[in-house]
């Protein structure tokens, strides 16, 4: 059941919390595509309104995204999660939330972002995720999401030596750009590459998908 799995998600996200905060929180340093991603997106939502970043961790994201200007604040399932963002980055509004039922008004945001963070979800629960992430876009709206791209489920037995019990999700970067016009968004644009060193990532392959909701009457 969904959740069942959202326990799990929240339970081993509180567990890894700060280990997660050490070992990611700087990961754009070495990673100068993502940051041009990023860039490109900062520069798209500027002085159009508000940005949320969706599963935020410990708030690197929201950091660097802050530093270019943007106004973006951050959710995360996990409240542990939610302690490090904001220890980390005081001058930044985090909060809990649930990616499935986001507790945002309609045509709210300019944009959103989820870097990675649909990776414990499997393929029959975006659909919810992408019509939230929808929901509460103003039109014209643009969503940037950054995924795993392949069709492995990894159920790893622990990380940075702490036991843990939920699925890392793959996804075919096609099925995600459908998923997301079945949904009512046009892709703006789809760009992918292959691993940095293991030294600075796990090794999988990238995509980052930015997509606009085009709707400019509906929810």
């Amino acid at each position: 059941m969904e959740s069942d799995r959202l326990k799990t998600i929240r339970g081993d996200y509180d567990l890894i919390a700060r280990d997660y905060a050490i070992h990611i929180g700087n990961e754009l340093e070495a990673k100068p595509f993502d940051r041009e991603i990023l860039n490109h997106f900062a520069r798209a939502v500027a002085g159009r309104g508000r940005v949320c970043e969706l599963g935020c961790g410990p708030g690197h994201v929201s950091r660097f995204l802050r530093d270019l200007g943007t106004d973006v604040f951050g959710l995360d399932l996990s409240p542990r999660m939610v302690e490090e963002a904001r220890r980390l980055n005081p001058d930044i509004e985090f909060g809990e939330g649930n990616m499935l039922v986001l507790d945002l008004p309609n045509c709210s945001l300019c944009g959103v972002v989820a870097f990675y963070s649909i990776v414990n979800f499997p393929q029959d629960s975006l659909p919810a995720v992408f019509a939230e992430m929808y929901r509460v876009l103003q039109p014209q709206g643009l969503a940037l999401i950054a995924f795993h791209a392949g069709d492995e489920v990894l159920r790893p037995a622990e990380e940075w030596g702490q036991p843990i019990s939920m699925e890392f999700f793959h996804h075919p970067a096609l099925k995600i750009e459908q998923m997301l016009r079945e949904t009512g968004f046009a892709i703006d644009e789809v760009r992918e590459r292959g691993p940095y060193a293991p030294d600075v990532e796990y090794q999988s392959h990238r995509a980052y998908i930015k997509a606009r909701k085009s709707d400019a009457t509906g929810p």
